[in-house]
């Protein structure tokens, strides 16, 4: 890279961390650290859904998808589509009446709310653990651009991913400590405007022009690359089971409902971002990461698309881009590990630890202590993964598996029981980090079939769910 996009990407996340900071010295309680004093409009909040939604892990994934698959990868973000909308008309609704009575800071107190607390403390511990592996990928995805793109090289012989990670840690958990939604959202916001004119007025028009047009693209790659059906059913099938439902249980959205100021806007704020989500991000990344295979054909296909920002963009455009990146990827991370520190210091430590409610000042230096060692942790996940997308699923799956049924039953059910929802919690997670770690087998005839393990931990979950509420029924 030429030293000016290294002065931009300093300046840039120089700006970044000075709004972290402004916020810093503005949240004097729990209500504007995790909710952003509940006054937020709906334009900053559906730029601040795709970027923690997408953010640089799917960023980096989408890269990828479209390097191995084409067009066709592009249906990863249709999920964020569906399951925005979903929300906008099933779930934002009813979420906004009872937000308004009890005034809830996190996705558990819905629960404890409808069922009681050792429901939301399990909820609570489920996405907490969930958010540390979303985190984590989000490091990684960090590590992958930096290794390409900003570190030419590693110290003492250290892989140079490894190297991004630490670094890229280091920053994003110095960011989060001292931020607040409010930080978060209004970074975000102004993040993916730069990062969107980024790829659409200079990566995507720059990268045909220095390939010699469409063209070449389309006698490099082969013909399925540019069809939407090159993609196994089951395939599609697990994305939709493992994406979709996030969107019912995921603590970072709750908290951005919560932090809109009406029901009109918070659905507002969905329905733009599900368009943002697909087709804009969705084709803008894939048709990169197939550009990137075809300058760089033997390179790990997600670090085709950093590969090819840094080699195809002209200095100071890329600096920009790249930044944005990192900003998108810094946001989505910051936004999970608030998400995990609400539910272990809100939901766990307030409810179980503590024998004396805290004071505010004191309850957001408990926040930001948890949050460095949730941090921490997140950094031993990152290097136990190599690939952005597969760490993202493992997370996505471990937290849908347990959560979806009993969150659905708690909206939609009247005989949901609070019995029924813990052990379908408990038995869908446990099922699926079982099969997913081998510990648990399918029977072969359900193995071939390629369906993924969450699939059977929501059945499973379902099924203690629906017996368990019809046979103990009530709050107890």
């Amino acid at each position: 890279m030429h030293p000016v996009d290294y002065i931009i990407f300093g300046l840039y996340m120089a700006g970044v961390l000075a709004v972290g900071y402004y916020h810093f010295r503005r949240n004097k309680n729990k209500e504007d650290y995790y909710i952003g004093s509940r006054s937020l409009k709906s334009r900053h909040v559906a730029l601040s859904i795709v970027a923690t939604d997408v953010g640089g892990g799917f960023s980096i994934g989408l890269g990828g998808l479209g390097f191995v698959m084409g067009l066709s990868g592009s249906w990863l973000l249709f999920t964020g589509l569906v399951g925005a909308w979903l929300t906008a008309v099933f779930i934002i609704p009813v979420i906004k009446k009872v937000d308004k009575q009890q005034a809830m800071f996190t996705y558990p107190d819905f629960l404890r709310f409808r069922f009681n607390n050792k429901v939301a403390a399990v909820a609570a511990l489920i996405s907490g653990i969930g958010y540390l592996g979303f985190t984590g990928a989000q490091v990684l995805a960090g590590a992958k651009l930096a290794s390409a793109t900003l570190i030419p090289g590693a110290p003492f012989g250290m892989d140079p991913v490894f190297f991004a990670v630490l670094i890229i840690a280091f920053i994003t958990i110095l960011y989060t400590v001292i931020g607040g939604l409010k930080a978060v959202v209004y970074t975000d916001y102004f993040q993916w405007v730069i990062l969107l004119a980024g790829l659409l007025l200079f990566a995507i028009p720059l990268t045909l022009i220095k390939l010699g047009g469409f063209s070449t693209l389309t006698a490099n790659l082969p013909s399925e690359f540019f069809s939407l059906t090159n993609i196994a059913p089951v395939e599609f099938f697990n994305w939709m089971i493992t994406i979709i439902p996030i969107w019912l249980i995921a603590m970072t959205l709750y908290q951005r409902m919560y932090a809109c100021r009406t029901e009109k806007e918070a659905k507002r704020a969905w329905l733009i971002a599900g368009v943002f989500e697909y087709p804009i991000m969705a084709f803008a990344g894939v048709f990169l990461g197939m550009c990137a295979r075809v300058f760089f054909p033997e390179a790990d296909p997600e670090m085709g698309m950093p590969l090819l920002i840094r080699e195809v963009l002209p200095f100071g455009i890329a600096g920009i881009v790249i930044a944005a990146y990192f900003s998108a990827i810094m946001s989505t991370a910051d936004s999970c590990l608030m998400a995990s520190s609400g539910n272990f210091v809100n939901d766990i430590a307030e409810k179980y630890l503590l024998k004396r409610k805290p004071d505010e000042k004191t309850l957001i230096r408990l926040s930001r202590f948890a949050t460095l060692l949730i941090g921490i942790v997140s950094v031993v996940i990152a290097v136990s993964f190599t690939t952005v997308l597969d760490a993202i699923l493992y997370a996505y799956s471990f937290m849908v598996a347990g959560l979806f049924v009993p969150t659905l039953g708690a909206y939609f059910w009247k005989k949901s029981s609070s019995t029924g929802a813990l052990w379908g919690m408990l038995g869908g997670g446990t099922l699926t980090v079982l099969l997913e770690t081998g510990a648990v087998k399918l029977p072969s005839a359900l193995a071939s079939t390629g369906i993924s393990s969450v699939f059977f931990g929501i059945l499973f979950s379902a099924l203690l769910f629906i017996t368990l509420s019809l046979k103990f029924p009530g709050r107890a």
